[in-house]
């Protein structure tokens, strides 16, 4: 079992990412929420400080931090901002096929240059016709000698318009569902790559999310990740490792809005005394704190699993899924502790309820993880 006692290291990491936090991000996320701003400023200094690419092994010029630690600093990030906190964490998403799939010639040549200077990167799996059935997908991949003419659209991608390099699943044959997905690290200066615009969201209105087309992109066969066919492993292995620290994204909204929640509830005043002191308020912030602490605790599990050389399958999806799901009862009910001013975009509890509901659609919808909760589970009974 995980040990609870945090090490000299992970107060350090924990203590920085909360101080760039509230220094940083706070102070832009209410304007960046309103505006539908990229605070790329931001970016950039999360660069410069060492909070990206926090999973790429420092030979290879990244953190080499385990899953324990990204979801210390996530969960910190969070409670600030999600939106930027998405765009932060959207590099170890985009980067980890590369870590888990590429040859040590990929590692060595994409890497250090990505990671040595302020670079953005995109996962692109998901696809408009698609969503969460990751084994239907449609771009094309066709071999022509030493390399492979891309076709095809991809959706819902995390910094896609502001991308310096995109890792692309794409099959040879669709007729061959998750046995024909195929890797590929396509860079944003070749030809074919178009980018759509911005999305206008309901939350995390900082980070950017829009299309990908890829027109007769010519990628050479050393930019494969793996063989023919072992995309859709990479893909599941991949989001193993990176599903963890949304819980930890979802876990730092609700913390975020039980601080605001509490705070507000010992100072708003009603039938003669602070709301706090009511029992009804109470009841709700005594089941916000068990949502918060049990969503920690879940998210550490399933990091520690996984450090510890586990795959870590159920223990991620419960993670992800409980989690998310916890930030959105949480956040609902600091609403509620508002009362009519919750509901105002003046406070901040309402663009946390926005921002929340994510959460529990990327990385895999919560329905899916639960049909991967169940299925891991009976595996003990089969």
């Amino acid at each position: 079992m995980p040990e609870f006692t945090l090490t000299e290291e992970q107060t350090s990491l924990r203590d920085l990412a909360r101080k760039f936090a509230r220094t940083e991000m706070l102070p832009r996320a209410a304007e960046c929420d309103r505006t539908g701003r990229f605070p790329e400023e931001v970016y950039r200094k999360a660069h410069e400080i060492g909070l990206m690419n926090l999973n790429v092994p420092t030979a290879y010029g990244g953190a080499g931090l385990g899953l324990v630690e990204q979801c210390l600093i996530t969960e910190e990030l969070a409670r600030a901002c999600s939106g930027m906190t998405t765009t932060i964490s959207a590099n170890n998403l985009a980067l980890e096929p590369i870590v888990l799939g590429g040859s040590e010639e990929q590692k060595q040549r994409i890497l250090p240059p990505f990671c040595g200077r302020y670079n953005l990167a995109s996962f692109c799996l998901t696809e408009p016709s698609g969503g969460s059935d990751a084994g239907a997908l449609r771009t094309r991949a066709r071999r022509s000698g030493d390399e492979y003419t891309l076709n095809g659209e991809k959706c819902f991608i995390t910094n896609a318009p502001h991308a310096d390099l995109y890792t692309v699943f794409a099959t040879i044959d669709p007729e061959l569902r998750h046995k024909g997905i195929t890797a590929f690290v396509v860079p944003r200066t070749a030809v074919g790559v178009v980018a759509g615009k911005d999305e206008e969201k309901m939350g995390q209105r900082a980070s950017s999310t829009g299309t990908v087309r890829f027109e007769d992109v010519r990628v050479p066969v050393a930019d494969r990740l793996g063989q023919e066919g072992d995309g859709f492993s990479i893909a599941m292995r991949t989001l193993d490792q990176t599903r963890t620290p949304i819980g930890a994204l979802a876990t730092g909204i609700a913390q975020a809005a039980l601080d605001y929640a509490s705070d507000y509830a010992l100072k708003r005043h009603a039938f003669g005394k602070a709301i706090a002191e009511h029992q009804a308020i109470q009841i709700k912030l005594a089941n916000m704190a068990q949502d918060v602490a049990a969503s920690r605790l879940l998210t550490w599990q399933a990091a520690w699993t996984i450090d510890h050389g586990q795959r870590g399958t159920l223990e991620s999806s419960l993670a992800k899924c409980f989690a998310s799901d916890a930030a959105m009862r949480v956040t609902d009910e600091a609403i509620q502790i508002f009362g009519g001013y919750g509901y105002m975009r003046e406070y901040p509890v309402e663009k946390l309820l926005r921002d929340a509901k994510l959460t529990q659609i990327y990385e895999g919808s919560n329905e899916i993880q639960r049909i991967v909760i169940a299925r891991e589970h009976l595996r003990a009974y089969a």
